[in-house]
């Protein structure tokens, strides 16, 4: 029969048992709560549409009931009496284990950040900042971890962080641009000033977002060729995003000779109207007589496109055009065209008139 009442390390083996037993018991009860959480939870989560309890599912899987019990030793014996040397045995492992264990919970709750983002932003350009971001994030945590944990050592890392600082700073100032375009990313990415497959106009370069990286987005130009921009000048310039246009702003002018009547002038700027509205995916805004040129008599309209496409956009305006041409024909009104009028006056008393078209290309 074993004697509990023996010693070993200056307590009896009950006392030793207890110690133990209140250990392995806080452990088991913390097991528990996690199995709890994660099994009962997962099904409250799949009802509710809040991201918290999805995060504490996730941070409750990094549970790691080895560092647990690292801990609950610690104080499980803390009723007993022991040597110095014990004791700060088993302070180091809680202390090495709690922070083991914190970090895993921080690195849970970092990772579900980035997943939660990322299948909201499925395009790649998300998916490559995002991977950079978690990388330095983790790199940030565990430096900070691991400094906290030997601080609580008794580890002086003063002189630590000084050398980070100043290798940090060297580090920055050599890698300045790379990082301000990494910064500039994930500000694209964040932010979303445009996403890929965007029509964009970035200074006079024009053309679709077809890749942002870390360090450069590209463009595909109208005429075919790629055009790579640096993401912290393109963050310096104004960017006009037209794909994200609702409506399209379409004008466009024309002119009459002036020898049409005043009456059917009066009546042009209602025709146009009708033909506009006779066209699906246009909305009518204005038609004016809006001047006196050189040899026409001008008109000019606007309208909206309801679809932003700008091929769906001329092919409204033609649509527009072949049937303003046509009204035309059909009321007798001619458009007009660079010409000069000459009036020569012979020896007659009666001036003769002279009409001469100006050449193809001659100003008017």
């Amino acid at each position: 029969m074993l004697d509990l009442s023996q010693k070993w390390l200056g307590n009896t083996l009950e006392e030793w048992a207890y110690a133990l037993a209140l250990a392995l018991s806080i452990n088991v009860i913390l097991g528990l709560i996690k199995w709890v959480i994660i099994t009962r939870g997962a099904k409250l989560a799949a009802r509710t549409s809040s991201n918290v309890d999805d995060a504490l599912i996730e941070i409750a899987k990094r549970t790691k009931q080895f560092l647990i019990l690292g801990v609950t030793l610690m104080i499980g014996t803390r009723y007993l009496e022991l040597s110095d040397q014990i004791d700060k045995t088993l302070i180091t492992v809680a202390t090495v284990s709690g922070f083991l264990q914190l970090g895993l919970w921080l690195n849970g709750g970092l990772s579900f950040w980035i997943e939660t983002y990322r299948s909201k932003n499925s395009e790649g350009a998300a998916a490559t900042s995002l991977g950079a971001v978690y990388f330095i994030g983790k790199i940030l945590l565990w430096a900070i971890v691991s400094m906290l944990m030997l601080d609580n050592l008794g580890v002086d890392v003063t002189a630590l962080v000084a050398g980070l600082g100043v290798g940090g700073i060297a580090v920055a100032l050599a890698l300045q641009n790379i990082l301000g375009d990494l910064f500039a990313s994930l500000s694209i990415v964040i932010d979303k000033p445009f996403v890929i497959g965007d029509t964009i106009l970035v200074d006079t370069y024009f053309g679709t977002v077809e890749h942002v990286g870390l360090k450069t987005t590209r463009l595909r130009s109208v005429t075919g060729e790629q055009i790579i921009v640096s993401n912290s000048d393109l963050l310096k310039t104004r960017i006009r995003n037209y794909k994200r246009m609702e409506e399209r702003r379409m004008l466009f002018t024309f002119g009459v000779t002036y020898q049409t009547p005043a009456e059917q002038l009066r009546k042009i700027p209602a025709m146009v109207q009708e033909m506009v509205e006779s066209v699906p995916s246009a909305r009518f805004n204005r038609a004016h007589f809006r001047g006196f040129g050189d040899s026409s008599l001008d008109f000019e309209v606007v309208y909206w496109m309801t679809e932003p496409d700008y091929a769906v956009g001329l092919g409204v305006q033609q649509d527009i055009n072949l049937a303003l041409f046509t009204r035309f024909e059909e009321e007798g009104i001619e458009f007009a065209y660079p010409t000069q009028t000459l009036f020569v006056q012979p020896q007659s008393s009666e001036p003769l008139h002279v009409k001469m078209a100006a050449a193809k290309g001659d100003a008017a």
